[in-house]
């Protein structure tokens, strides 16, 4: 870096004393630009992006010899300038060439040379700032935890962060991400944790998220749509958080071949229907099962007996009817259960025994027990679900997607061609009259119908005001640096 830095002036010198017209006006920046491809080229960038994949503006006074940290200036200074917004000053120290001392930087010797220093984590967890993501972050690649949690981030998570071939945790929860699920974090080789929650994503879950071998995985308190992928049987994540969404259908059968690595499975708050199905009993090693506020019907399956190792099960705000099976409410290790606000009718008395127990909750309020107990539905509330039971061993198996194709639409037939008036006869000849005949002008064409306007821009929301002070809880049953964001309602 240094020899560029000193060969600048006689190679501006030496260009500008050219006898080439095309040459001699050459001026210093455009030299300047000359050395900076040449330092590209020695870094091994200059055809690493072609077409400014990534556009690269190296500021030639800084000298910084380590290639790793060169590049990782460089993303730096473009997220730095990507913000409009930071009142902590938290990027206040970024600054000069040593990039290690920046605010949030963590180095570490690199994995691919132990003796250069390369940038392993980016930590910029709560610090209230408020840009927008370059493309530059994709310069990176030795990053290996990225941390943008509750800031006030918008736009889009750029396809250049499938660059950032050692990034292992990403965390982009609680800012303002908005457009579909951000397909390019799927090409990220080596991510386990992924947590993009409490962001306005919207759009379908693609398939190929379950098939990753992620070990964690958040995309809660978005507005993802359609429904839950087949894949997801395939998946290897010890922790899967959907709550709070839009999503529909069933849950697929697959879920039960989860059952190896699956410790906590939250859907809380969405638009599931069906049945659950009875291999979600296989789920053994789940500690959490949590699939309130939905709209899922029939019976509650004996079967969940086989979840020996869950700690909290929450049916709650459904449409379930019949019985609480007694081997449920007999889980050893089951201390919260609730059914509320369902239409059970019937409940084992191994159920109503937890509710005298210190260490074992039980919730059943607002089902159709009975009127003896105050906190039940009336009569009228319970007769319409209760007289028309759901039979899960009728209703078809639940695939992905479940939702009926939509129809095409009817075609327009197209439009009448006008049919001109038939000509009048000629006139005999006149010795008076000799100018020529006038001919009928043409007929009308009718044009086809305008185009459909094209929808309009996404909007993108401002961004959102700075978060609260609240108490961030642990994350349960995984452990990783980065907190989960503050704890809104249900998840």
């Amino acid at each position: 870096m240094g020899t560029f830095h000193s060969l600048l002036p006689l190679l501006v010198s030496a260009l500008l004393s050219s006898s080439s017209p095309s040459v001699a006006t050459l001026t210093a920046d455009e030299a300047a630009a000359i050395v900076q491809r040449q330092q590209l080229a020695a870094l091994g960038l200059y055809d690493r992006h072609p077409n400014d994949h990534v556009h690269i503006d190296i500021d030639i006074d800084i000298k910084i010899t380590n290639p790793r940290l060169l590049t990782a200036h460089k993303a730096l200074q473009a997220l730095k300038d990507a913000l409009y917004s930071d009142p902590n000053n938290f990027t206040g120290n970024w600054v000069g060439p040593d990039v290690c001392a920046y605010n949030g930087v963590l180095c570490v010797p690199s994995i691919h040379n132990a003796s250069e220093s390369a940038v392993a984590t980016l930590d910029m967890n709560a610090a209230d700032v408020a840009g927008y993501l370059p493309k530059e972050i994709g310069l990176m690649r030795d990053l290996a935890v990225l941390h943008l949690n509750s800031n006030r981030f918008c736009g889009v998570i750029p396809e250049e962060i499938r660059d950032m071939a050692e990034l292992y945790e990403l965390d982009a929860s609680n800012n303002r991400f908005v457009g579909p699920f951000p397909a390019a974090v799927l090409e990220v080789p080596k991510l386990s944790y992924l947590d993009i929650r409490f962001n306005d994503f919207d759009g379908p879950i693609p398939p190929e998220l379950f098939v990753k071998p992620y070990d964690a995985i958040f995309l809660n308190n978005n507005r993802f749509t359609s429904g839950i992928p087949e894949t997801i049987g395939k998946t290897k994540a010890t922790v899967i958080v959907l709550a709070n969404n839009e999503l529909g259908g069933c849950i697929p059968k697959s879920i039960g071949e989860a059952a190896a690595t699956l410790d906590q499975f939250v859907f809380t708050n969405n638009s599931l229907t069906g049945c659950l199905p009875v291999e979600t009993g296989l789920l053994a090693n789940a500690a959490v099962f949590d699939v309130s506020g939905n709209e899922l019907a029939g019976s509650i399956p004996p079967a969940l007996s086989g979840l020996s190792k869950v700690e909290q099960l929450d049916l709650s705000r459904n449409m379930f009817t019949g019985d609480v099976p007694r081997e449920v409410c007999e889980l050893l290790a089951l201390a919260n259960l609730s059914v509320s606000y369902n239409f059970l009718t019937r409940e084992a008395a191994e159920c109503s025994a937890r509710n005298g127990s210190m260490d074992r909750s039980f919730h059943d309020e607002a089902n159709c027990m009975g009127q003896s107990r105050p906190t039940q539905r009336s009569a009228d509330e319970c007769a319409p679900v209760v007289s028309h039971p759901v039979d899960c061993t009728k209703v078809k198996p639940c695939g992905w997607p479940s939702v009926e194709p939509v129809p095409k639409p009817a075609q327009r037939p197209p439009p009448p061609v006008a049919t001109p008036p038939p000509l009048p006869p000629p006139s005999p000849p006149s010795s008076v009259d000799a100018r020529p005949l006038v001919s009928p002008p043409p007929p009308p064409i009718l044009s086809p119908p305008p185009p459909l306007a094209s929808p309009p821009p996404p909007v993108f929301s401002p961004p959102p005001p700075p978060p609260p002070h609240v108490v961030v809880p642990p994350v349960r049953g995984t452990k990783y640096q980065s907190p989960p964001p503050p704890l809104f309602p249900g998840y």
